[in-house]
């Protein structure tokens, strides 16, 4: 058990979440009989969840703020009508009509932000109450747009969902790009972790063990490692999907932005203490403008990938959305009240419903009992993370993260001033 807390940095309870979807996945895998890590469904289950995962990425910024966005399923079923009809009735051919298409799209996104930003930080209303209003009027938008119809789009614009890295190189019987991704991506991990390390050394603070070190990075990697494997070794014509690439960027992005920026300390300040942040000297209506608005861009995006999986856009897309990417963020670790998050932490919180869903999917669970152990889940990873906070220790997934710079529950008045002013 010590040599366990050495490997991983601190008490065991911290890293409870990356356990559970570890645990879940064994269990899957050995009830199924090992279906669940098998190529084909490794890539359907991220195919078929990136979108949410998309929405969890505005979706904790939104919570962190102290908000929540009821409209997110609505707004993305609305702009995958309004990009779908455009690029048809437009006649917009080609990957030019489909990039034009995007455009169109997230421009919907930006205004449907703006919109809706404007009367929860310019005019006061609550979020929920907002929300709750544009999840009524773009549904009913998405239908009169449509006409309650299905409308297909191009071949190009499904390559934004359905489509996947490309073969190049020599024949391997793997795909060589996915391969290379893999690789590089464990390469630089392992930079990172002695490049801390050597400088570390270099102003003389305190080292842990070598061999923590190698065990850490060797598991590290060696996850990376086999997922890449069964990425490069799908059926013929797949390989790591292009919607896990935006997603890829989307994490790194908007974890660069919530942790290594003034913007992003902004958010946690506001939703930890907003009066303690605007004596400080931050804009929180501006922050909070800003929070709507990137949630609605990535309904968008999200939208529009549900779309180009699923060929065409219809009346009844993006229902329960908002419930799921949710449902993500809280058993990532944030909190209610705000100012407690990660973007991290909700990616791995909407992989556990995932995995859960799949693995139920695979076993012919009910929609019914699937449903009920979904809810239970949910309550029993958010009761567990209050406990353990009202225990007076940290979120657990907030303190697994804590070296990409995710904040805690301890942050409030007193640190929130400092913060702010040496960012002034």
């Amino acid at each position: 058990m010590k040599h366990l807390k050495d490997i991983f940095g601190g008490d065991l309870r911290q890293f409870g979440m990356i356990f559970a979807l570890v645990v879940l996945i064994l269990f899957f895998q050995f009830t199924t009989g090992g279906l669940v890590l098998t190529p084909e469904n490794v890539i359907n289950l991220f195919n078929g969840n990136a979108y949410i995962l998309v929405l969890a990425v505005g979706m904790v910024l939104v919570i962190i703020a102290g908000h929540i966005d009821l409209s997110v399923g609505s707004v993305a079923a609305f702009v995958g009508i309004v990009a779908a009809k455009a690029m048809s009735d437009w006649q917009l051919t080609g990957f030019g009509g489909a990039f034009v298409g995007v455009l169109i799209g997230l421009a919907v996104g930006v205004l449907i932000g703006a919109w809706q930003g404007f009367w929860v930080a310019y005019v006061g209303i609550p979020a929920f109450i907002v929300t709750l209003a544009g999840m009524l009027l773009f549904r009913g938008a998405n239908q009169f747009v449509g006409k309650s119809n299905t409308i297909p789009v191009s071949d190009q614009f499904q390559f934004l969902g359905a489509g996947y890295l490309p073969e190049i190189g020599p024949s391997t019987g793997y795909n060589n790009l996915t391969l290379l991704i893999g690789i590089v991506l464990a390469a630089l991990i392992v930079f990172g972790e002695l490049r801390t390390r050597r400088n570390q050394i270099r102003i003389h603070a305190d080292l842990q063990p070598l061999w923590v070190v190698v065990v850490r990075l060797a598991l590290i990697c060696a996850a990376i490692l086999y997922a890449t494997y069964l990425f490069a070794t799908g059926r013929p014509g797949t390989s790591f999907p292009i919607s896990g690439v935006i997603l890829g960027v989307l994490v790194l992005i908007y974890g660069f932005l919530s942790t290594r920026t003034i913007i992003g300390r902004h958010v946690y300040a506001v939703g930890g203490n907003r009066h303690a942040a605007e004596l400080s000297g931050v804009k929180a209506k501006q922050v909070n403008f800003l929070v709507m608005m990137n949630m609605s861009v990535l309904a968008a995006v999200a939208g529009m990938m549900f779309v180009a999986r699923s060929s065409a856009s219809g009346p009844f897309d993006g229902v329960g959305w908002e419930l799921d990417a949710i449902a993500a963020v809280f058993i990532g670790g944030a909190a209610v009240s705000g100012g407690v998050g990660t973007v991290v932490g909700s990616i791995i919180g909407g992989l556990v419903m995932a995995v859960l869903n799949n693995g139920l999917q695979l076993l012919s669970v009910g929609a019914d009992a699937t449903q009920m152990i979904k809810g239970l889940v949910l309550l029993i990873a958010v009761a567990f993370d209050v406990y353990n906070k009202s225990q007076g220790k940290r979120s657990i997934t907030g303190m697994l993260f804590k070296n990409f710079g995710g904040t805690n529950a301890k942050r409030e008045t007193t640190e929130t001033s400092q913060v702010v002013k040496a960012d002034a």
